[in-house]
């Protein structure tokens, strides 16, 4: 069976179209260090107890991510802190939000996600927290998939109440805990109704008028937020829609998710909101309590990444923490180093050139990263506008110039270096660009310890790719050898793939990418979903990126038939996804009432120790390289019946932006009257598809309203809707 799911692998990565689908996404060189991350959710809290407001970032594409405050509570300075969401199920959790629910004097955290609602209570401390599911404790609240939730003490009774946005039909729901402050407990009698704001609701508590009761603020997937003021008490709570605090803001942004803290200490709340495409916006209350004025900081969450003047981007591990970092060259001849302190899929930057700052050569300089001596440190070679190359040993302790290294290399001016294992003999050789837009190739015929370069006359004869040429290597059409693009003085890229002993040029890899003066491109899997991106620095010293959408987490299908036998010991058995995943496929998850039990390339999971009186859910996911797909889900009962639980309907759009045209997928898990329709931002219906019958299945959009007029580039929707509920997802349309 692992021959068979290789296989799969294979067909799926060697079949990459040249025409690259790209989208470019410029929040990723974002100098905070904070990610952009899609469907951005910040929920502020002292998450290690040092007296000022961090953060947990919530998205689509990932468990939350802790943010953290390592300045003070007048001045915050947030980073990327330690991953305390590493045990939560992905599948749980869009969002987090933190409240001490057990009343211990810790933090603990409540997320909604796919699977609905999750509590992960805090067993260790506030400095050193472990959180471990509580599986079951939102169970009979019947809020569905992706609930928004909040905490506070609503009826100030001591316990912490809670409010759920809700993703079907934009209802806001507050839940009053019924229970204790040590042990909580929710049920939907004891529900109020707030109101109805359309779709996802995205809500939080605050008690933004300071009158001693809780408001309650909305996002929602359109522009701008919904206040409820509370203009009851605390026992007796009457939340009244009030458009005057807000009024304005969030208009440029969509899927506004906000949350109000005093971020800058000043007695007055807030507003920070993470938004459809990711990057976090700030607005500084410079008021009052009863006339709030809003000021929009940029300088906390915003700003370019830019090193002064003729970026040259190259990414190397350079700290082996798993991802990768990116070191660029700069008009003024300096070395700037950017520490990825994201994650795989969501990379953000830090700069610290301080290791690097005794390179001094000439100006324009650029970089290449490899261990040219097999030390296990990585070492540098720095080419400048001379033409000239210059090895960099990494001594642990600091950087020493190799005088003598390099010598026999002659460039005649503009010397961009890459080391690459280029022959795959297990050793680095030595590629650069030059002034006149040719390419040198320099093998080492030496050893992986003792590298020994030697030109290799008219390797690349004959191509020119205009001056001051900048090359990227990588294997662009999946053969098992290196292609190029480069970058010229002009703005121009080209594209060359290696066929056999010959170059072949391409002229529709980079269609569609806008370049500036020196491009100097980078291809690399930035967010590591299985195919090949495109970073560009430029003549202005800033960098700008392209994600590649051929491989996407739009299309992620699950396992299908999933099936179990036994009754202590259960064998699970299943069959593999559908054809048409948007990435790769890596492995199979497997979780029983939604803890992961493990991970495997086989078609079966065996079960032990199970009680036979005690029913399990058990679950079983797709591992793609771009994430993971929703599960099959079945139950298994005390009387051995095993039990489809229906999954919403995995409505799903790639490409996504797209031009001309798009593929909707889509699955009706039961018989109804179900239909999937295209509406633009003014709610005027532009196509729809009528009578769709149960099952896994497709349709393909043209751009097109129903008498085929052609639409204007833009953003659309489209909804998904049957007697179970609807589902809606955004749309651009790139012309």
């Amino acid at each position: 069976m692992k021959q068979a799911v290789l296989i799969l692998m294979l067909m799926v990565i060697s079949h990459i179209a040249l025409a690259q689908p790209w989208q470019t996404d410029n929040s990723v060189f974002n100098p905070s260090g904070i990610p952009s991350l899609t469907f951005s959710q910040p929920r502020c809290a002292d998450l290690d107890a040092d007296g000022d407001y961090d953060f947990m970032l919530g998205s689509s594409g990932s468990a939350p991510i802790y943010i953290q405050n390592t300045g003070t509570p007048s001045a915050p300075d947030y980073v990327v802190g330690p991953d305390l969401a590493a045990n939560i199920n992905y599948l749980f959790s869009e969002l987090a939000v933190t409240g001490d629910i057990d009343a211990d004097g810790d933090l603990d955290i409540v997320t909604g996600g796919y699977s609905g609602l999750a509590l992960y209570l805090n067993t260790g401390t506030a400095a050193s927290p472990s959180f471990p599911a509580q599986v079951g404790f939102f169970g009979n609240l019947g809020v569905g998939s992706y609930p928004v939730p909040d905490l506070a003490d609503v009826d100030a009774d001591g316990d912490l109440d809670l409010v759920i946005g809700l993703s079907e039909d934009g209802g806001v729901r507050v839940y009053t805990n019924t229970g204790s402050p040590q042990m909580g407990q929710f049920s939907a009698s004891a529900v109020q109704v707030i109101g109805d704001i359309g779709l996802y609701a995205y809500p939080v508590f605050c008690d933004f008028d300071s009158d001693g009761d809780q408001d309650i603020l909305c996002g929602r997937d359109s522009h701008g937020f919904i206040y409820y003021q509370n203009q009851g008490s605390p026992q007796a709570p009457n939340w009244v829609a009030n458009s005057a605090y807000f009024e304005g803001l969030g208009s440029g942004t969509y899927w506004n998710s906000p949350d109000l803290a005093d971020l800058n200490n000043d007695g007055l709340f807030d507003l920070i909101y993470g938004t459809a495409d990711g990057p976090l916006v700030y607005y500084v209350n410079t008021g009052s309590l009863a006339q709030p004025a809003w000021t929009l900081n940029t300088s906390l969450f915003g700003g370019v990444l830019d090193v002064g003047g003729a970026s040259s981007p190259f990414f190397y591990d350079w700290d082996s923490d798993g991802d990768l970092d990116m070191f660029s060259g700069s008009q003024l001849g300096y070395i700037k180093y950017f520490e990825n302190t994201g994650n795989l899929h969501a990379p953000a930057w830090q700069e610290d050139s301080s290791y690097f700052s005794s390179i001094d050569h000439s100006i324009y300089a650029a970089v290449t990263v490899g261990d040219v001596n097999a030390d296990t440190r990585p070492d540098l070679i720095v080419g400048d506008l001379n033409g000239q190359l210059f090895l960099h040993r990494n001594t642990a302790t600091g950087l020493v110039w190799e005088t003598s290294a390099l010598t026999n290399v002659s460039l005649g001016g503009w010397g961009v270096p890459r080391l690459l294992d280029f022959d795959h003999d297990g050793d680095l050789d030595l590629i650069a660009g030059n002034e006149a837009g040719n390419l040198k190739y320099y093998r080492n015929q030496g050893t992986p310890r003792a590298p020994e370069w030697v030109e290799q006359s008219n390797f690349f004869s004959g191509i020119d790719v205009g001056s001051q040429c900048s090359p990227s290597f990588a294997d662009i059409d999946g053969d098992g050898d290196y292609d190029f693009v480069a970058g010229n003085i002009q703005g121009n890229l080209v594209c060359y793939l290696r066929s056999g002993n010959a170059w072949v040029a391409n002229a529709s890899y980079m269609s569609g990418i806008t370049t500036d003066q020196n491009a100097a491109p980078a291809l690399v899997d930035l967010d590591r979903d299985g195919d090949l991106d495109l970073v560009l620095g430029d003549y202005d010293g800033t960098f700008s990126y392209h994600r590649n959408l051929l491989y996407s987490a739009e299309t992620l299908n699950p396992p299908l038939d999933l099936s179990a036998e036994g009754t202590s010991s259960v064998t699970l058995l299943w069959s593999p996804p559908a054809p048409g995943s948007s990435s790769p496929f890596m492995h199979y998850n497997v979780y029983l009432d939604g803890l992961l039990q493990g991970s495997t390339p086989e078609l079966f999971w065996v079960l032990e120790n199970l009680v036979p009186e005690v029913s399990y859910n058990v679950g079983v996911s797709a591992q793609y390289l771009a994430g993971e797909s929703i599960p099959i889900i079945i139950q298994i009962t005390p009387t051995g019946s095993v039990d489809l639980i229906q999954p919403r309907f995995a409505l799903r759009i790639w490409p996504n932006p797209f031009n001309p045209s798009t593929t909707i997928s889509f699955t009706i898990p039961v018989s109804g009257e179900a239909r999937l329709e295209i509406y633009n931002l003014r709610g005027q219906k532009l196509r729809s598809w009528e009578h769709l019958s149960p099952g896994e299945q497709s349709v393909i959009w043209d751009g097109k309203d129903q008498a085929g007029r052609p639409q204007s580039s833009g953003i659309y929707f489209c909804r998904l809707a049957h007697a179970q509920g609807t589902e809606l997802r955004k749309l651009t349309l790139v012309k």
